[in-house]
């Protein structure tokens, strides 16, 4: 029997913790089937500026369902909401479509933390002074890797030819097949042009190479801003803070990214490169088992190519000097 002025065990059951009355879950998602689709342009303190296709410029901010997914420069994306571009309004991402590239570097290469720079890009212009910097080859060799591991066509682009002959570097990249533009100021810029017509380009390079100056002569209006290199380092200075996906008023986008003054590659294997060449593969599979390629590696099957006359011995030394950026 309970104690007098106290609680039975069917008394106690009233104090339970109340119930939440929510919803039942479920795993169906909303359908966004007709919802307008952008191109992220740039990407400001969790802002996302998307383009639509009928040219309206609107601003968005990730929805809850996308995650920790991050969205890049480039994404190709369905928006929700006020898709207005009015002033003050905020649509919602609520989709990131797959990416068919995606290019990528580390801060150098002691961080494996990769960061990505921009999606679905299919060309990657690597943008080099003659002079006013004087070009690091070093650099350009450790973004041609990137390029190759991405899967994005790369293409060298010379610029300040007015201060210095382009003939040297030329003589470096060419037997790669990477093609080679030079410019000087005021040039004609019909084959640059030619080249980023119906592609999209992302632009690479150390700082105060002349990128947004390239950028200003090819998008007439879009004013990117322009600085001196340091008389004290001789060093570019950052001009461009955030990457910027520009249309090109001929067809096709290019991508303006701040300036790099280090490019990691540590996210790279080896074998993506040597895959990336497909006269070189064939005889990369002939070598031995962990064969780094490099001259002197005993048993190395690429030498023995140059040595009857099947593979050209210059493509091999840029290669390999390619390639010497992991070591």
């Amino acid at each position: 029997m309970a104690r007098r002025g106290g609680l039975g065990a069917d008394d106690q059951g009233g104090f339970d913790r109340p119930r939440k009355h929510s919803r039942p879950r479920t795993k169906e998602r909303p359908d966004y089937f007709g919802a307008p689709t952008a191109r992220i342009v740039t990407v400001d303190r969790g802002r996302y500026r998307c383009l639509l296709d009928n040219g309206t410029l609107v601003t968005a901010t990730k929805a809850r369902v996308i995650g920790r997914k991050g969205v890049i420069v480039g994404d190709v994306v369905t928006l929700d909401g006020d898709t207005s571009g009015s002033e003050g309004t905020l649509a919602r991402i609520v989709e990131v479509a797959e990416r068919r590239t995606i290019l990528r570097r580390s801060a150098d290469d002691a961080d494996t933390f990769e960061r990505p720079i921009v999606a679905n890009a299919d060309q990657l212009m690597i943008v080099t002074a003659l002079a006013d910097p004087e070009p690091r080859m070093g650099m350009i060799d450790r973004i041609l890797v990137a390029a190759f591991d991405a899967k994005v066509s790369p293409i060298l682009c010379l610029t300040k030819a007015d201060l210095a002959s382009p003939d040297e570097l030329i003589a470096a990249y060419q037997p790669l097949d990477v093609p080679i533009i030079t410019t000087r100021p005021g040039s004609d810029l019909a084959a640059v042009h030619s080249i980023l017509t119906d592609h999209t380009t992302v632009l690479v390079g150390h700082s105060g190479v002349g990128k947004s100056t390239l950028v200003n002569a090819l998008v007439p209006g879009i004013n990117r801003a322009v600085a001196e290199v340091s008389d004290l380092t001789g060093k570019g200075r950052h001009t461009s803070t955030s990457a910027l996906a520009i249309p090109l008023p001929q067809g096709g986008w290019i991508v303006d990214t701040p300036g790099v003054r280090s490019f990691g590659i540590s996210h790279v294997k080896t074998s993506s490169i040597v895959a990336a060449f497909g006269d070189l593969t064939e005889f990369a599979e002939q070598c031995p088992r962990g064969c780094h390629h490099q001259t002197g590696a005993e048993g190395c099957a690429l030498d023995e190519a140059v040595a009857d006359g099947r593979l050209d011995h210059l493509r091999l030394a840029s290669f390999r000097r390619m390639e010497r950026a992991f070591i």
